[in-house]
């Protein structure tokens, strides 16, 4: 019998493999800062990753205040900055106060380094923690021209340029 091109199951995983290529770029970047201990250049890193998947460590009122997605940018001012081979821990501070996150790289969603106009979305499983029991999100669909979906408003009193995350 023979086989049409494309008509195929895709055994290998390929839509998997490129998404865990991705997080190990987003991974490899974070490392080299994280070695180096400061961003050289021009370079700032603006990471969005889910707050509610399991292994998101994080103030409860932080994530009072952004339910689902946040949006934190990497520039002049973080501490204790690690990376490991799944996570990112870093120390930031939220209205004066020095707050330590702790986020596994499946929970990243968007990585955009606007200084080289590098930015990459990934694909997050749909299932967040929720008091144990994981609880689907909405999907998110593409836009009318099959671009990704735009990030959702931040809440009021967040200092966060979206146009870094918008395609030019």
């Amino acid at each position: 019998m023979e086989r049409t091109p494309g008509s195929g199951k895709d055994h290998i995983g390929f839509h998997a493999l490129t998404q865990a290529a991705l997080r190990g770029v987003v991974r490899a970047a974070m490392d080299k800062v994280s070695r180096i201990g400061h961003l050289p250049g021009d370079h700032h890193f603006y990471v969005t990753f889910r707050t509610r998947m399991q292994g998101v460590q994080m103030a409860d009122w932080l994530k009072d205040k952004f339910p689902d997605e946040m949006t934190i940018v990497i520039q002049h001012q973080f501490w204790d900055f690690e990376v490991s081979d799944d996570r990112f821990q870093i120390s930031l501070k939220f209205g004066g106060d020095l707050q330590q996150l702790r986020v596994p790289f499946v929970a990243v969603s968007r990585f955009v380094d606007p200084s080289t106009n590098f930015g990459v979305q990934i694909e997050t499983p749909d299932v967040r923690a929720n008091d144990g029991a994981p609880t689907i999100l909405p999907e998110r669909k593409p836009g009318p021209d099959g671009a990704p979906p735009a990030p959702a408003e931040p809440p009021e009193g967040t200092v966060v340029s979206l146009d870094a995350f918008r395609r030019k």
